[in-house]
C-alpha cells in the first residue's frame, strides 16, 4: 500500500487499457488488512471494478476475500491475477460451494479444504525457488468461454512467476457448482483461468497479464475488464452508447 511502485506494471496496464477505451482509469488503493464485510461494502459499491493483484504471503488475506466476494454478490467487474485467481477459488469454495474454512496452504497450511495447494510433485523439492513456474507458458483456452472471447485463440502465451496451483482434488467440485475453467496448461492438467458465466465480468488468471501489456496493445484481460468497469460507469449513468 505504500509502495505504489510494486504494482507499478499493473497501474500501467489499467493505463493501457484506458487507453484503449478512450477513458482515464482512477485507482483507489485500498487496504485489505482488517477490514470487516461491512466495510468492503461500503468501499467496494463505491468503485466499477475489483482487482485483487498477484503476491505472497497472508497479509491482507481475508480482506481479499471479502473485496471478492462483495464482487461476486453485487455483480461488481472483478479481475484477479496470480494470488487474486487463489483469492477467487478459495472465496467461491468458501460461500458458493460451502467448504467453510476452503484456504490456500500458503495461508493455512491445516485448512480442511485445501483449494490452493502446492502440486505433489513439487513438495519434495527444497531447493529455493525450486517450486516455481516462471517465464512464458502456453495457456489453453476453451472454446465457448469469455477468456476465448477475449483473446481469440485457442492457445496464448503468457507469463507466470507462482508456487501454488488449483487443486485438482476439488476441481470437479468447484466446476460442478458453476466455476468456470476456462484456461488449462499441459493439455488441461492446471488451471490457468477461472470465470463466472453471467456476471458482468468475473475472470481471473494464474499468470501475469500485465507483463506483456503496452500502450498500443493492452493485455486482452486488462482491455476487457476496463471496458466492462466503463460499461458499469455510463450504466449508473444512465448513459446508452449506439451499437
Amino acid at each position: 500500500m505504500k509502495l505504489h511502485d510494486a504494482y507499478l506494471s499493473v497501474h500501467e496496464a489499467l493505463k493501457h487499457a484506458g487507453l484503449h477505451h478512450g477513458c482515464r482509469v482512477r485507482v483507489r488503493w485500498v487496504d485489505a488488512e482488517h477490514m470487516s464485510y461491512e466495510e468492503a461494502v461500503e468501499q467496494f459499491e463505491q468503485v466499477d471494478g475489483v482487482l485483487v493483484p498477484g503476491g505472497f504471503g497472508s497479509r491482507g488475506w481475508e480482506g481479499k476475500i471479502l473485496a471478492c466476494r462483495v464482487a461476486r454478490e453485487r455483480g461488481i467487474p472483478y479481475l484477479g491475477i496470480c494470488l487474486g485467481m487463489h483469492v477467487a477459488v478459495s472465496e467461491f469454495a468458501r460461500h458458493v460451494v460451502g467448504l467453510d474454512g476452503a484456504n490456500s496452504t500458503e495461508m493455512d497450511p491445516e485448512t480442511p479444504y485445501p483449494v490452493i495447494d502446492l502440486l505433489p510433485e513439487q513438495k519434495g523439492v527444497e531447493d529455493l525457488g525450486g517450486t516455481m513456474r516462471l517465464g512464458a507458458q502456453a495457456v489453453e483456452v476453451a472454446a465457448e468461454t469469455r477468456a476465448r472471447e477475449t483473446y481469440g485463440d485457442a492457445v496464448v502465451f503468457e507469463r507466470h512467476r507462482h508456487r501454488y496451483e488449483v487443486n485438482n482434488l476439488y476441481r470437479e467440485r468447484l466446476v460442478d457448482t458453476g466455476l468456470v475453467v476456462s484456461g488449462t496448461f499441459e493439455s488441461g492438467r492446471l488451471v490457468e483461468i477461472v470465470e463466472l458465466p453471467g456476471h458482468p465480468w468475473f475472470v481471473a488468471s494464474q499468470f501475469h497479464p500485465e507483463f506483456k501489456s503496452r500502450p498500443t496493445r493492452p493485455a486482452p484481460l486488462f482491455r476487457e475488464f476496463v471496458g466492462a468497469a466503463l460499461a458499469r460507469v455510463r450504466g449508473r449513468a444512465g448513459i446508452r452508447v449506439a451499437a
